[in-house]
């Protein structure tokens, strides 16, 4: 695992964070990632290792504590007809993240059009929420053995607000916690709407492994930004 910091509490932040270390003095890229449910901020640093040195790696922390380190973006019951969320606490935590990137961006001046949101399960499916919902705030999104929720539907942005995004869709093939089809199904989705993005199934089950964190790297690497630099920001 990279180093990180200690836990960051600002009254100007929305979420307790950590930064990865050794964090970049000037950094031009801001790269946003989410736990998963049960899991705490520090599960992605070992992400950071394969970014560009200007890349600022930031790992907020779910707002809801379920035990000894263990938090959450919202409670969720895997039943036999599928998951069941906390609709109001998945909107809710969307909400903070939309504010919690902003901050980081006005804090660090870093553009909209040089930020990523990315996460593993439950923190994939917040990183698409926020990407979907609020577009102008980031360049791209990506999705790690997570899904998309139906209940996003109605916070949608329009279509041409849509078109400036890139996404990345990771899921094993033999994934028991949320099957395969809920990339499909995502994959789909974006299609319809417009949104430029890759799809990448893996030989695994419900994980983050070498060859997944490999294809993220890699997108990451090649995303082609909106813009070199924006008026104000690096």
């Amino acid at each position: 695992m990279n180093s990180v910091s200690p836990p960051i509490t600002n009254d100007g932040f929305a979420l307790t964070y950590r930064q990865c270390l050794p964090a970049p003095k000037q950094p031009s890229r801001l790269l946003v990632l989410l736990h998963g449910v049960g899991g705490n901020e520090t599960n992605l640093a070992g992400l950071a290792a394969g970014v560009p040195d200007d890349t600022l790696v930031v790992l907020p922390r779910g707002p809801i504590q379920l035990g000894f380190d263990q938090y959450a973006w919202f409670r969720v019951a895997f039943t036999a007809n599928g998951p069941r969320i906390e609709a109001d606490a998945a909107n809710a935590s969307r909400l903070s993240l939309i504010a919690f990137v902003q901050q980081v961006q006005a804090a660090h001046g870093i553009s909209p059009a040089r930020t990523v949101i990315a996460g593993f399960s439950q923190g994939g499916i917040l990183s698409a929420s926020v990407a979907l919902s609020a577009p102008d705030g980031v360049a791209g999104f990506g999705v790690l053995s997570g899904r998309i929720l139906p209940e996003l539907e109605p916070y949608l942005a329009d279509r041409s607000s849509l078109s400036n995004l890139q996404g990345f869709i990771a899921h094993g093939r033999h994934d028991d916690k949320l099957p395969v089809d809920w990339a499909h199904r995502a994959d789909d989705w974006l299609t319809r709407l417009g949104v430029a993005h890759e799809t990448r199934l893996y030989p695994t089950g419900h994980v983050l492994d070498a060859a997944m964190l490999s294809g993220f790297h890699d997108w990451f690497a090649n995303l082609e930004f909106r813009h070199a630099l924006v008026a104000g920001h690096r």
